[in-house]
C-alpha cells in the first residue's frame, strides 16, 4: 500500500477551503499545512480541521519538512513567485488559476520546469471530466470522427452576478480587471477543453464591455475564435436567472456533443434521440475523485492528464487576447 502524501494549502479561500474537504478523509492525499494572510480565515480553518497545523507565513510553509506538494489557492499575483519558491524547496505544485498575468514570469518558471523537470499543474477542474473526455474521442487529434466533421464551437456563460454569491468573501480582486473576471475565473475553464481538443485558438473578433469606473471587470464579452480552422463563437455576460449557467456546443455534420452545467454531458447523433452521459452530479463527483488521482500520479512522478503550466498559459494567451479586445 503506497504511502500517504502530505500537502500544503496556501490561501484559504473559497477554492482553498473547497480543496480542504475533498482531501478530509482521502486515502492517500492529506492536508498537513496550511497558511492564510487573514488570521481570522486561518483561525477557522484550524477549528474545522483540528489536526491541521498553521505556518507562520507562506514561504515558512513551503520550508515545513516532510511535504511532497503544495496547493496554491491565493490570487492570481504572487502564483509564480510561489511556484517558484515550491520549486527551491523540492515541491510538486498544483496552483490555482489563471495561472498569471505577467506572462514573462510565467515563460521563465516553465523554462525551469522543463530544465529541471520540475513537477506542477493548474487547476482546470474539466482536465478529468467526462465531457472532456467525450470531446476527444469524437473530435480530438486521435479520432476517428464518429460524429463526423465539426462545424462549429459555442459557449455560453451567464450570471445573475459576479462574483457570484457563493464567492463573496473570495476578496475584492475578483470583481476587478486587473486579474478578477468571469472570462479569467469561467471562461478559462472552456478554452482549457477547447485548445486540449483542438488546439491553438486565434482571436477574430472580440468586443468587450467594462463598467465606465475603470477598475471593475467585464459586464459582457462577445467574441469569434478559430481553432483548427473551427469557427468559435463567444456570448458571455450578467444578467441571467441563474448564479452560473453555462453551456458549450459541439456541433458536428453527424451530430453534436453538449456540456452543460460544468459536468452534465449529452450526445445526439443525426435522427438519434439526446443520449445523457450520466448524472451531472455522479460525472462531477467521479471528476474530482479522477483528478486527486491523476494529483497523486503528478506528486510521485508518475503519468498524469493535469494541465500543465505551458498549457495554462497557453489558455492565459488566449483569455487576455480575448479581453484586449478585437474589431
Amino acid at each position: 500500500m503506497p504511502g500517504v502524501l502530505s500537502i500544503g494549502v496556501i490561501g484559504l479561500g473559497v477554492m482553498g477551503q473547497r480543496m480542504l474537504a475533498r482531501l478530509a478523509g482521502h486515502a492517500r492525499l492529506r492536508v498537513t499545512r496550511v497558511w492564510d494572510e487573514n488570521p481570522e480565515v486561518l483561525a477557522q480553518a484550524l477549528s474545522h480541521y483540528p489536526l491541521l497545523r498553521a505556518a507562520s507565513s507562506a514561504e515558512a510553509l513551503l520550508r515545513e519538512p516532510g511535504l511532497h506538494g503544495v496547493y496554491i489557492a491565493t490570487p492570481p499575483g504572487p502564483h509564480i513567485t510561489l511556484t517558484e519558491q515550491a520549486f527551491d524547496a523540492g515541491l510538486a505544485v498544483l496552483c490555482e488559476k489563471p495561472l498569471t498575468t505577467d506572462f514573462d514570469a510565467a515563460r521563465e518558471c516553465i523554462a525551469r520546469i522543463e530544465r529541471e523537470r520540475r513537477r506542477a499543474a493548474v487547476n482546470y477542474s474539466l482536465a478529468s471530466s467526462t465531457g472532456l473526455a467525450s470531446l476527444q474521442l469524437a473530435f480530438g487529434a486521435a479520432s476517428r470522427r464518429p460524429l463526423g466533421s465539426l462545424h462549429e464551437v459555442r459557449i455560453e456563460l451567464r450570471f445573475a452576478a459576479w462574483p457570484r454569491p457563493w464567492q463573496a468573501n473570495a476578496g475584492a480582486w475578483l470583481s476587478q480587471r486587473a486579474e478578477g473576471g468571469f472570462t479569467r475565473e469561467v471562461l478559462s475553464h472552456f478554452i482549457f477543453v477547447l485548445q486540449r481538443v483542438l488546439g491553438a485558438a486565434d482571436v477574430v473578433r472580440s468586443q468587450v464591455v467594462y463598467p465606465e469606473d475603470g477598475v471593475g471587470s467585464e459586464r459582457s464579452v462577445e467574441a469569434e475564435l478559430l481553432a483548427a480552422g473551427v469557427p468559435v463563437r463567444i456570448s458571455a455576460g450578467l444578467g441571467g436567472e441563474r448564479a452560473d449557467d453555462n453551456r458549450m456546443l459541439w456541433r458536428a455534420s453527424e451530430g453534436e456533443i453538449e456540456l452543460r452545467d460544468w459536468f452534465g454531458v449529452t450526445q445526439q447523433r443525426q435522427g438519434e434521440r439526446v443520449q445523457s452521459m450520466g448524472d451531472a452530479e455522479t460525472l462531477r463527483m467521479n471528476g474530482m475523485t479522477d483528478q486527486l488521482s491523476h494529483w497523486s500520479a503528478m506528486l510521485e512522478g508518475r503519468s498524469h492528464s493535469l494541465p500543465g503550466f505551458a498549457e495554462a498559459l497557453a489558455v492565459q494567451k488566449t483569455i487576455e487576447a480575448i479581453l484586449a479586445g478585437k474589431a
